[in-house]
């Protein structure tokens, strides 16, 4: 049987606006987190995370949160990356409602994963749309940190 193997390719540090509460709709919360911006670096790729995407979430009953966010990403070159991200958040109830407070957790008490996926013209970068990616990600005050790795 074929084993996976990852890569790591880069990180992104995502800098976050406070959250806009939807409120409790009967089996969840919705909250819209503004990205008003930040990073992506890794080997020889460097580039600006531009402001105006959001992240949209479903916070379950039990502190369980359904991640969507969408952004655009500038590289120093010039190509713009069209980047969908879903993922999972999970942890003790206490460290969850932390970090819905928006207070420092230790990255470490937390489940954080997503399948990031990608969008670009630029023939330079359309290796991204042909591989599957998934991150590990970390969650502070002001900003979301994921690390991208290609599975091989």
């Amino acid at each position: 049987m074929p084993t996976l193997a990852t890569r790591f390719v880069f990180k992104l540090i995502i800098k976050v606006a406070k959250p806009i509460e939807a409120g409790d709709f009967g089996y969840g919360a919705r909250r819209v987190i503004p990205i008003e911006g930040g990073e992506l670096t890794g080997e020889g790729m460097h580039g600006t995370i531009e402001a105006g995407g959001a992240d949209y979430q479903i916070i379950r009953p039990n502190g369980f949160t359904e991640l969507e966010a969408k952004y655009a990403v500038r590289m120093d070159d010039g190509a713009v990356i069209y980047v969908e991200n879903i993922g999972v958040r999970f942890g003790p109830a206490e460290a969850l409602e932390k970090i819905r407070r928006g207070e420092l957790v230790d990255p470490k008490l937390i489940y954080f994963r997503s399948r990031p996926r990608f969008e670009t013209g630029h023939p330079d970068y359309r290796w991204l749309m042909e591989s599957f990616f998934v991150g590990s990600g970390s969650r502070f005050p002001d900003r979301v940190e994921l690390d991208v790795f290609q599975v091989l």
